[in-house]
C-alpha cells in the first residue's frame, strides 16, 4: 500500500458532455499526487458518506451544500494549473475505503484499483489489486469542500426523470413507473388455469 500523507488539495471533476462524462477526484499531498478515476455513483456515494460523519461530528450543524444559501460556483475545484502532469498515481478505482478519526478530526481514504482480467473460460473478471492501494488523510475543512464540488458536479449532469431516475437525453421518455409500459407478470394459479 503507497501511504500519500495528508491531502494539501484535494478535488473532483468531470470530464466531457453530460451523458458521455468521467468523473475523477484529485489529491495531493507534500510529496505525490493522484488522480482516481471513478464511477459518477462512486463519487456520489462518497459524498453522501461524508456528508453523513459530517453531520454527526457537528450534531447537524454542517449540512449539505444544497441546503445552503447561495449554490454552488464551477470554478472552485476544477484541476488546478500547476497540478503535476502526468500525476504520481493515475489509476481506475475499484474500491475506496473511508474512516473518520473523531479525535483528530481526519479523514482516511483508502482507492483500490482493478484490472479486468480472463478468466479460464474467457469471461472478464475483475481482481481488485490491493498491494496497488494507496491512501491518503485530509481534513473536515477540505472534506467539506469536496462534497460541495460533488454536489455541484451531480447537479450539472443530465436530468433525470423524477419517478423512475433514468437520465433525460432529450428524447421521448418511456417511463416504465408513469405510463404504463412496465412489464406485467400476472402469476396464475392452477385453479385460474383450469378456468380458462
Amino acid at each position: 500500500m503507497h501511504d500519500l500523507g495528508s491531502a494539501t488539495q484535494l478535488g473532483a471533476e468531470a470530464i466531457g458532455q453530460p451523458g458521455q462524462r468521467r468523473f475523477r477526484m484529485f489529491a495531493r499531498t507534500r510529496t505525490s499526487s493522484v488522480l482516481l478515476w471513478m464511477e459518477k455513483e462512486q463519487l456520489l456515494n462518497l459524498s453522501l458518506i461524508i456528508d453523513r460523519i459530517l453531520a454527526q461530528i457537528s450534531e447537524g450543524r454542517i449540512l449539505r451544500t444544497e441546503a445552503r444559501v447561495g449554490g454552488l460556483t464551477s470554478a472552485s475545484g476544477d484541476l488546478p494549473a500547476d497540478f503535476p502532469d502526468p500525476a504520481a498515481f493515475d489509476l481506475q478505482v475499484g474500491q475506496l475505503r473511508l474512516s473518520f478519526d473523531a479525535e483528530h478530526e481526519i479523514f482516511t481514504l483508502v482507492a483500490i484499483p482493478f484490472s479486468i482480467e480472463e478468466d479460464e473460460s474467457g469471461e472478464p473478471e475483475i481482481d481488485l489489486q490491493t498491494d496497488d492501494a494507496l491512501t491518503f488523510l485530509f481534513n473536515v475543512e477540505k472534506a467539506q469542500h469536496l462534497t460541495s464540488r460533488i454536489a455541484f458536479l451531480v447537479s450539472t449532469g443530465r436530468p433525470v426523470c423524477p419517478f423512475c431516475q433514468t437520465p433525460l437525453d432529450g428524447r421521448p421518455h418511456a417511463c416504465v413507473k408513469q405510463n404504463g409500459h412496465r412489464e406485467i407478470v400476472q402469476l396464475l394459479s392452477e385453479e385460474d388455469e383450469d378456468e380458462e
